[in-house]
């Protein structure tokens, strides 16, 4: 009731609302509560019993069947535990509200083991129904959820097998009133003593327990269904031989098989037993000797009743070759110091992301058939590649190359290094250029420092030097200056190299200007 003052007709109404609830809980008798307190009691039992055994298969399973087979158990395990964690959450909101009305009820007396107020009809109405906005609501969409979910780890063709009281829905039939019920009136509405609204709450929790128990009980009878499950298919190419002649055609047979990836069978080769996952076999051989070498495979499958069938394969052929590598420069057949060399590397019959390829004299970097060299000083450097194939390494050769320093470039004036050159050339020149003609390399080189001579008709020579290898001061006005006649030679030249190296020319330049 309200709180605060009331009208003399609310008390009124208020105290012939109390006079009718004892009216109503003087009608449920103790045989009655007792009855429910016995039901609850056998529910509890049956669950921890479905329980128990639940319990002991499983773990006979994880003991048993995912030693022998774990390729095929650990998805039917899975599988279980997901099933058990589903079921879980179920029972343990369903505690979770068990344990929320036993406390509303004074909780368990311990001389008697029954609610203290079993009889009460409004603790449970209030808690699970209240007039549509009880928790009741929030657990009958969790058991049908959990339901669905269930059922939802089934293969299809399992569905219609399996089947279980678990669920909560509205009935469809109306009351003597011409109303519908919802499920949570029809179990947790007025007049619901708590000792029966918590058997309710035990028997959803068997409900769940056995819902677990046949699902689980499906998937452990998975592991004895057939012996040979085809679940896995593939494309297959055959071919008569894995060598062939150039000009003789290549033949090779396409097409889709299919084997049980969760039962390895007994597969033989020459009477040896070859090594299975997932259901088929790898056939491993040393190939200690040069030659052409042929093989066939035998595969036994266990049948249902327990007999044996071969199958063999077709003849397989194939041919062992002496190990080679060739390393291959991309440029030249030398390795230059300073510049990235660029090196083809391959193996015939070898993958070429298995190759590793290392060098003497140098370091090369790379992957997959691409390297790069660098050389720094000497006069020969060492290439050698070794193939990885199935966690072994066996050297495939090696290869030397020479060392060479790159050739010195030639300096030009205006675009010549000797003879004539135009007047207006020489005078908007800038600075003096240094060039690398027949060599397969981009690389450039800048002139950093000179020595000048300017001998211009019937006067004396001029000579400047330029620290920095740029026209500027006096030697740009020089330039600036000159006349048809004049002869302008260069030496001493020193020119830097994107290589890294330093060297002076030994060769300079001699021009004479002409008109324009």
């Amino acid at each position: 009731m309200a709180g605060g003052k009331e009208t003399p007709r609310q008390k009124m109404i208020g105290i012939m609302y109390l006079v009718l609830m004892a009216m109503l809980a003087l009608n449920v008798s103790d045989t009655i509560l007792n009855a429910f307190s016995i039901i609850n009691n056998s529910l509890k039992t049956s669950t921890s019993n479905v329980n128990a055994s639940l319990t002991q298969s499983v773990s006979a399973f994880e003991q048993t069947k995912m030693k022998e087979n774990p390729v095929k158990a650990k998805p039917i395990l899975d599988n279980i535990k997901k099933a058990q964690k589903l079921a879980g959450e179920l029972e343990g909101m369903i505690q979770a509200l068990k344990d929320e009305v036993i406390e509303k009820g004074d909780g368990i007396d311990p001389e008697t083991g029954e609610i203290r107020k079993r009889d009460d009809l409004d603790i449970s109405t209030h808690v699970i129904w209240n007039e549509g906005k009880g928790k009741g609501y929030a657990l009958q969409k969790k058991i049908n959820e959990t339901r669905e979910k269930l059922i939802g780890l089934l293969e299809p063709r399992d569905k219609s097998t399996v089947s279980f009281v678990l669920e909560a829905n509205d009935s469809k039939k109306r009351t003597t009133s011409g109303t519908k019920a919802d499920w949570v009136q029809s179990n947790f509405g007025d007049g619901t003593p708590l000792t029966a609204a918590v058997t309710i709450l035990s028997k959803l929790q068997a409900d769940s327990k056995n819902a677990e128990n046949a699902i689980v009980r499906k998937f452990l009878s998975k592991m004895d269904e057939a012996l040979v499950n085809l679940d896995k298919f593939t494309a297959v190419a055959v071919s008569p031989s894995s060598y062939v002649i150039q000009g003789q055609p290549y033949t090779s047979e396409v097409f889709l098989t299919a084997y049980d990836s969760q039962n390895n069978p007994d597969i033989t080769v020459g009477g040896s037993k070859l090594s299975t996952k997932e259901g088929r076999g790898v056939y491993t051989v040393n190939t200690s000797r040069e030659g052409e070498f042929k093989w066939k495979g035998k595969i036994n499958v266990k049948q249902v009743d327990g007999t044996f069938k071969t199958y063999e394969t077709a003849e397989q052929t194939y041919r062992v070759a002496r190990p080679s590598a060739v390393v291959s420069p991309d440029k030249m057949n030398v390795f230059y110091i300073g510049v990235p060399n660029p090196v083809t590397v391959s193996a015939p019959g070898i993958a070429k992301e298995k190759l590793r390829v290392n060098m003497s004299g140098g370091s090369i970097s790379g992957s997959n058939g691409s390297y790069t060299v660098r050389v720094s000083s000497g006069t020969q450097a060492t290439v050698s590649v070794s193939a990885e194939d199935k966690g072994k390494v066996q050297s495939m050769g090696s290869s030397n190359f020479r060392i060479k320093k790159v050739p010195d470039p030639y300096a030009t004036f205006a675009g010549s290094a000797t003879g004539p050159v135009g007047r207006s050339s020489a005078v908007n020149a800038s600075r003096l250029e240094a060039q690398l003609d027949n060599f397969d390399f981009e690389l450039k080189f800048r002139v950093v420092k000179f020595n000048i001579a300017i001998n211009k008709p019937g006067q004396d020579p001029l000579f400047y030097t330029s620290p920095d290898g740029s026209f500027s001061g006096q030697i740009k006005t020089a330039v600036n200056r000159l006349s048809p006649g004049d002869v302008v030679s260069f030496s001493s030249i020193v020119v830097n190299g994107e290589d890294g190296s330093t060297r002076q020319l030994k060769t300079g330049i001699n021009v004479v200007v002409r008109g324009n």
